[in-house]
Formats: structure tokens, sequence, C-alpha cells
């Protein structure tokens, strides 16, 4: 139950990132995009901070601060910047390269295997996310592909370090996320205010929808995001991520009269296989060596492993080690 229970809740945190589009166009003022991210971000890493009365230890301060940058300080501007300058779709479509990037830096990083499975789905998802939000007639703009990139890079990389750094003792994911949101948030403040300059004015529907980015969006939804990054592989919890703009067009859909063709429903089937196919395990081949029980396990790549066998079978040498 808790292979399933798990991925379950870490996939609720990009479902509700993918509420930010209609919250921001439909109850925030315009214009003041760095200003909604600042208080997804400050807000809820303070409250997160007072609930648990925990702050980070030695390493852990330097720690915090380069993961509270990476995945949210400088993600949430270059998504805002290839948000201006890039059709929805298209920038949609950049994130989505996410898990491809982990998947690479996972081989360095983490000193895992590059599969060509996870890279068939990580790029399965990208296709299946640019069916869903590109339009026919979305226009490409050089400075927005880069920063698209780059968001998806820092995730990229803010995802692959807390995987590799983990969660030090003593810390909930409450105090872990806590952290986290307040270093970006601080590293947000300074830019906020030199790019947009004096808050704009804020009535109920404003008020009510910077609640829902800070608490729902920010605080819980953090805490669940790296509550599954520590307990779940990093590819398969870098693809959930592929939920967030499927999201957004089911209330693009229903709430703001946006259609889905049969090509953004073939987009959708796409991306979510690929997002189940990301949950499976990687199957293992074991085979015992060749002298028979006790001599250890043959640890070489699977078609090795394979076509040494089937060599023996007939006689032959098998490839070389």
């Amino acid at each position: 139950m808790e292979g399933v229970t798990n991925p379950a809740l870490t996939a609720l945190a990009p479902a509700v990132w993918g509420t930010t589009y209609v919250v921001t166009t439909e109850l925030l003022p315009p214009g003041h995009p760095l200003f909604a991210g600042l208080l997804r971000a400050l807000p809820a890493g303070l409250v997160a901070l007072a609930i648990t009365r925990v702050l980070p230890r030695g390493r852990w301060w330097g720690k915090a601060t380069v993961l509270g940058v990476l995945n949210i300080g400088l993600l949430l501007p270059l998504l805002f910047v290839a948000a201006e300058r890039l059709p929805g779709g298209v920038a949609a479509t950049l994130a989505a390269a996410q898990p491809l990037i982990v998947a690479v830096l996972a081989v360095p990083v983490l000193h895992e295997r590059l599969s060509a499975r996870r890279l068939f789905w990580g790029v399965a998802g990208v296709v299946g996310v640019g069916l869903v939000v590109i339009g026919p007639s979305a226009a490409l703009d050089a400075g927005g592909i880069v920063a698209g990139l780059a968001a998806a890079a820092s995730m990229a990389l803010g995802v692959t370090l807390t995987k590799r750094w983990g969660r030090p003792p003593g810390a909930s994911p409450t105090t872990f996320a806590g952290w986290q949101l307040t270093a970006g948030g601080l590293f947000l403040l300074p830019v906020t205010f030199l790019a947009e300059g004096s808050p704009p004015a804020i009535d109920a529907p404003a008020a009510l929808g910077y609640l829902w980015l800070g608490l729902v969006g920010g605080l819980i939804a953090y805490v669940l995001w790296f509550r599954g990054l520590t307990t779940l592989p990093v590819t398969s919890v870098a693809v959930l991520s592929l939920l967030s703009p499927l999201v957004a067009a089911v209330l693009g859909a229903v709430l703001l009269d946006q259609t889905l063709g049969p090509v953004q429903l073939l987009g959708f089937g796409l991306s979510l296989a690929a997002i189940v196919a990301a949950q499976l395990p990687e199957r293992t081949i074991d085979v015992e060596h060749e002298d028979g029980p006790g001599h250890g396990r043959d640890r070489r790549p699977g078609w090795r492993r394979r076509a040494s066998a089937a060599a023996r079978r007939v006689g032959g040498p098998g490839p070389r080690p």
C-alpha cells in the first residue's frame, strides 16, 4: 500500500502547482509575477520555521541555501521570464524537459545508470505535454527558450542534489521545506523589488489567490514534494512534475472554456503513460556466476550476461568481460 501512497501524495504537489495559471490570471493583479512567487515562498517558509523551531546546523546552512535557490529562488524568475517571452505551451514544454535532465544528472551526481527506459519515457512525457499545450501558431524567442531550459536545469539540479544530500537527522519534511522556502524567498526579495518596484494593491480576490499560492501551493505542496524526494527514486519523482501542465490544461478547459481536441487528448494519454511507467521499478537481471552458486553474482551489463549464457550453451567463448 505504501508503494502507491507515497507517489500519490508526492503527485499532489505538481498537481497543485498546476493551478497557478488559473489563480494568477483570474485572481491576482497583473504585472507582478515575481511578487506572487515571493508570497508563495517566504511567508510559507517562515510559518514552517515558526511551527518546527528547528534551524540548520553546520554545513546544512550552505546546503539549505543552495537547494532553496535552485528549487525556488532561481527557478521562479526564470519561469516567469520564459512565460513572458514565449507562448504558455512552449514554456510548459521546455519545463517538461526536467525529468530528462534529472536522468542525465543522476549519472555523475548519484552514480545511477542511465537507462534507455528512463530516456524513452522522459521523451514521451515531453512530447505528450507538447501535444497538450502547444498551439499551431506558437512562436519561438531565443531568450525565452534559454530561460525555459535554464529553469528546467535549475529545478533538475536542485532535485538531484536534494536526493544526494538527503534530509539531515532530526529534520522533518516540514522543517526541510521551511529551510528551502525561506532561503528561496530571501533570494527573491531583492530581485522582486528591483524588477517590479512597489507591491500591487491587494483586494479580496487577490488575497484569496495569494493565500492559496502560499499555504497550499507553497507550504503544503513543498512538504509533500521534499518528503517524496527523500523516499522515492529521483527519476520517478521528477516525472511527476508533468502533472502541472496537464492540470493547468484541464482547469483551462473546465473554468476558462478552452478546448481539448483529439491531439490534446492523445498528448494526455502519452504523458500519463510516462508518469505511470516511471513509477514502476527497473527490471534487473541477476545471473549466477558460471562457476555456480557461491561464487557471487555476475555484475556485467545485461546484454553481456545473456550473450555469455548463449555462448556457453553452444560451446563458444562469449564476449570478454
